[in-house]
């Protein structure tokens, strides 16, 4: 009991330690309470007074408008009409706002002059040289007259005279309509106007005003807790590396945990305060839009008591998210050794969660169970469907958890980082060599992890741009291509920093055990994954309509081409990337577990499709196991291979391999169906596994010789 009241002190004092480190730092002070105070008002103010003006003045300007149609002056007298309409009009208004006679001629009001088409020698020069804004031609064609309205959209005078046009001509086309019907003597009312109809909005005021607030506050709440996080999260922990205090805190009477517990306590509270002001501070401001659209337009009363339980679920979600944004921001800027790196590493982790964060935009995005697992996506939908009134207690309930068990996920990260002297106190040699002169390079040991992180960002991005465009312009041919841009870019990578390729790629040779043992493992997690896959079709039927359009648009030629491009290619290509570069450079920094973690995890990314992340996570996890077990990646490159073959089989003889395995024709697995997969595959991964592990004592000590980096 003593121990724990004594941990429990221990951890105040941290966390009152580290306040007070924070609080010191301008920074965390201003984005805290400057930002969503005063900036936040200011911008709104700044942006209502900027859109008056630019619309004030677009109702003022003088439009020079060229006309040159053959109808007798008919578009030329509109145009006279309208300017004159306009400016009675103007003058009503400011008659009834009880206006001086001075605010009536100053009330907004646009001109109109009319340029003659002699003095225009080519209309599309004076539209460059901005002489007119707009030229009309008219010309009869079939019997009736053909109007052309050109414009310059660049030119926001020349575009606004454009509609401006656009409007009278229609009018001119209404009023030319009635006439004719008027002279043919029939009912113009009945002909033109045989239905009336207008919309007739249910929605009240508070619903109303919650659409409005909950397409732009969860954007707004997630991107202020990412940045109210950010500077405490940098300063707790690159900010003591770079100031030499780490280490003293370090040998403090106390367990990382708890230094880790009082650091994450610290970032989260100003994470939450800063949010909460945020709340406040855009409360006021839709408080304010509503009082003044009351003024102008006298709308409906608004019971702002209504939101009280949607502001309580929001609260709540700020919290949640609090405690998940703080974690993973800390886990970010905890690699960082100064202020300048922790920024440029929490920068990727802001593009991501402010991406995110748009899905509150889009319409019709619904807050489903598969999408109340999505960080940053679940606390958006969340609060959107709260603020219009839609309550889901089971939703809400798996939003929250989710988030809680994701930050406890990334403290227990957190905590391997802080026990790992490696990452703590590295000496620099993990730093980018790929942008250093070659001959200032040693040869040797295996890339940096910051080489691999900027070769994988660099080959995702090739794959999602230049891959996308060959193969949907190649089929075939474009995957293939795709699959050399994965083999080349790394491969430039590690020739050029004069890495060594074998220890990099992991070009040993193994036992026919190996081999074997790798066999039986892929088979026995082909079966577990036809549970896992079917299971997810169901709840994913989208993503799997996606899978399947993408596939129908590259298949074609013969089974033997598929085969070589579909599975030869990925099982070189793709795990010379993933367990030969990745896994090498991160197993020797980090432990073999992170490494293998975090390597399957980006294979399961670099699919980009949500019903394929966990099987290829999975296999990425098994083919990762088997490289450190066997010290070779030739066992993994078979596995891979044999993956892939049965797809392309079953897509190109589905008959043929639905006799072998029945299972795979069925849209339902039933029971038994499951429940014998299941063993089936356990058995055939525990064989392979035990066999693998026989390999791993004899590959064990040329693991132990290599050097991590050189």
């Amino acid at each position: 009991m003593n121990t724990k009241r004594l941990n429990t002190k221990i951890i105040r004092t941290l966390v009152k330690k580290e306040m007070l480190d924070v609080l010191r730092d301008k920074k965390t002070v201003l984005m805290m309470l400057v930002v969503p105070l005063v900036l936040y008002p200011l911008i709104y103010i700044g942006v209502m007074q900027v859109m008056a003006f630019i619309s004030s003045n677009m109702e003022t300007q003088n439009y020079k408008i060229v006309v040159e149609a053959q109808d007798e002056g008919a578009l030329l007298s509109k145009l006279a009409e309208a300017k004159t309409q306009n400016k009675q009009n103007t003058q009503k208004e400011a008659t009834e706002k009880k206006a001086t006679e001075k605010e009536a001629d100053d009330a907004p009001s646009y001109e109109i002059t009319i340029v003659d088409a002699a003095s225009i020698s080519d209309y599309e020069t004076a539209l460059n040289e901005e002489e007119i804004d707009a030229y009309i031609s008219g010309q009869m064609q079939e019997g009736k007259m053909q109007y052309d309205v050109y414009y310059l959209s660049s030119e926001t005078n020349s575009a606004y005279a454009a509609d401006l046009v656009m409007d009278i001509l229609d009018e001119l086309r209404e009023d030319m309509t009635r006439q004719k019907l008027t002279d043919e003597g029939m009912n113009v009312q009945a002909i033109l106007e045989p239905i009336s109809y207008e919309k007739q909005d249910t929605a009240s005021s508070e619903q109303s005003l919650g659409s409005i607030m909950g397409s732009i506050l969860p954007f707004m709440l997630v991107v202020s807790l990412l940045i109210g996080t950010m500077y405490p999260a940098i300063d707790t922990t690159a900010g003591e590396r770079e100031r030499g205090t780490l280490e003293t805190i370090l040998t403090l009477p106390v367990t990382n945990r708890q230094l880790i517990l009082s650091k994450f306590i610290t970032v989260a509270a100003i994470g939450v305060v800063s949010a909460l002001l945020n709340i406040l501070s855009m409360g006021a401001i839709a408080v304010y839009m509503y009082k003044l659209m009351d003024l102008q337009t006298e709308v409906a009363a608004l019971d702002l008591a209504k939101f009280v339980p949607a502001i309580l679920v929001c609260v709540l979600a700020v919290f949640a998210f609090s405690l998940f944004i703080s974690a993973i921001t800390m886990c970010v800027t905890s690699f960082a050794k100064s202020y300048k790196e922790a920024n440029n590493y929490i920068t990727p982790l802001m593009l991501v969660v402010m991406f995110v964060g748009y899905v509150g935009f889009i319409p019709n995005l619904e807050l489903t169970q598969t999408m109340a697992m999505v960080p940053v996506a679940n606390i958006c939908l969340l609060i959107k469907n709260i603020m219009v009134f839609k309550i889901d207690y089971g939703a809400i309930a798996v939003v929250l958890l989710s988030n809680v068990a994701y930050a406890i996920v990334a403290i227990l990260f957190l905590s391997k980082i802080y026990d790992s002297e490696a990452i703590l106190f590295s000496d620099g040699k993990a730093g980018l060599q790929l942008f250093e002169r070659r001959e200032n390079l040693k040869k040797g040991g295996v890339p940096t992890v910051s080489d691999v992180w900027f070769v994988v960002a660099l080959t995702l991005l090739l794959v999602l741009y230049a891959g996308s465009i060959l193969q949907v312009r190649f089929g075939l041919a474009g995957v293939l291509g795709t699959q050399m841009i994965i083999l080349l870019v790394p491969l430039f990578m590690v020739v050029y920093t004069k890495r060594d390729i074998r220890q990099t790629y992991g070009f040993r040779g193994t036992g026919a055990v190996g081999y074997l043992g790798a066999v039986l493992l892929i088979a026995g997690l082909f079966l577990v994954n036809i549970v896992i896959s079917t299971g997810l079709m169901k709840l994913l039927p989208d993503s799997v309509e996606n899978v399947e359009t993408t596939f129908s648009g590259i298949l074609g030629g013969n089974a033997l081409t598929a085969l070589i491009v579909i599975a030869a290619a990925p099982a070189v290509c793709e795990e010379l990337l993933f367990r030969g570069v990745i896994l090498h450079s991160l197993k020797a920094k980090y432990r073999v577990s992170t490494a293998i973690i975090i390597t399957a995890a980006l294979f399961g990314v670099f699919h980009m499709s949500l019903v394929k992340f966990i099987p290829t996570g999975l296999l990425g996890l098994a083919l990762c196991i088997v490289v450190w077990w066997t010290d070779s990646i030739y066992p993994a490159m078979l596995m891979h291979f044999i993956n892939n073959a049965v797809s392309v089989a079953v897509m190109y003889y589905p008959e043929q391999v639905g006799k072998i395995l029945p299972v795979l024709n069925k849209n339902t697995l039933s029971v038994v169906d499951v429940l014998c997969l299941c063993a089936a595959g356990a058995l055939l991964m525990g064989i392979g596994g035990a066999l693998l592990r026989k390999v791993k004592t004899y590959a064990q000590p040329h693991a132990k010789c290599e050097k991590p980096y050189a």
